[in-house]
């Protein structure tokens, strides 16, 4: 017979390894190593469900080639953290007996943040215990203990957080003890966008009340009647107190005593008025439009070109006014 050619049928043994979480030894799974590393961290990143970045060896040596693994070789999937012994985090020792429970399982061990670049070191008791239902309890909660909400790490393996270091610090430091305390020029808004995004929502009232606290009047802040009385003692005896183009809408301003007062072109639409000295005062193109001025005392007062719109003037004194009165409409 002639010679035929041999044919050679060269089998590649298929490998296995078996894959954990970077720091600890429960819950592996068992893959089948691909021909490339980034079919290997695919494959880990889906039986593990984590973002797989760095592959390291039970030695802690970082993997850079798929060729390099053994046949059932231990692998530990890192998301960028820097390895993580774990067989010096994973056990503790209580009361002379081995608790067999992680160390990361605890509510006191210790984490790193870094937010906006600043490093905060606490507790994951301080993140969960005030607010179980907060952002950052779900980050760092019992489920999510080993690698806490899949978060990126920086070289030092604090967990990234792209926020605000310093509208943060508040809101950290109300979870470790329960008060809200701001420095001198740090502005609330701010740490209530901090608090909204971290689900903080037992602070959302505090802070708002004290933007509300922090408001300065202006074009469309209206002037409250504790604002308006203290302009008002605080004026001279001789004083003429100037109120030219200011914003009294819906404001209490009945029975105060606001004679002699400059209002012109003043908003006073829907002010309570009523009882009222007003008595020659500048009121000329003043908006009083649904303005309450029963009993009002308007004695002596420029109403030229006032606009009384809606406004309630029941029983009001309009005697010895320096020019005729000029509405838009009729007044009740």
């Amino acid at each position: 017979m002639p010679n035929e050619p041999v044919q050679c049928c060269i089998k590649r043994t298929m490998k296995r390894a078996t894959v954990f979480r970077n720091g600890t030894k429960e819950n592996g799974k068992i893959i089948k190593c691909e021909d490339t590393l980034e079919l290997v961290m695919s494959t880990a990143s889906d039986v593990l469900d984590i973002n797989a970045s760095i592959i390291y060896t039970a030695m802690g040596g970082q993997l850079t080639n798929a060729e390099l693994i053994r046949d059932d070789e231990i692998l530990y999937i890192s998301q960028g953290e820097p390895f993580i012994d774990p067989k010096a985090s994973c056990y503790t020792q209580a009361a002379g007996a081995c608790t067999g429970q992680s160390t990361l399982a605890t509510h006191n061990d210790w984490v790193t943040l870094n937010v906006g670049g600043r490093h905060f070191s606490t507790t994951r008791s301080t993140l969960i215990g005030r607010e179980p239902d907060s952002m950052l309890a779900r980050m760092f909660a019992d489920d999510n203990l080993h690698v806490p909400w899949h978060s990126s790490v920086d070289h030092s393996g604090a967990y990234l957080i792209d926020r605000s270091s310093s509208y943060f610090e508040p809101v950290l430091n109300y979870l470790r003890h329960g008060q809200l305390i701001l420095d001198d020029g740090l502005n609330p808004a701010g740490v209530l966008e901090e608090a909204i995004f971290f689900g903080i929502t037992s602070l959302y009232k505090p802070l708002e009340e004290m933007i509300k606290s922090n408001e300065k009047p202006g074009d469309h802040t209206p002037i409250t009647r504790r604002e308006f009385v203290l302009m008002l003692q605080g004026r001279g005896a001789n004083c003429e107190l100037r109120c030219q183009g200011m914003n009294f809408e819906g404001a209490d301003l009945s029975k105060l005593d606001l004679r002699y007062i400059n209002l012109k072109l003043a908003n006073l639409s829907e002010a309570d008025l009523s009882g009222a000295n007003m008595s020659f005062c500048c009121l000329e193109r003043t908006n009083m439009t649904r303005a309450k001025m029963n009993n009002c005392n308007l004695t002596g007062c420029d109403l030229q070109e006032a606009n009384l719109r809606g406004a309630n003037v029941k029983n009001a004194t309009f005697e010895e006014m320096l020019t005729p009165l000029h509405m838009s409409q009729s007044v009740r």
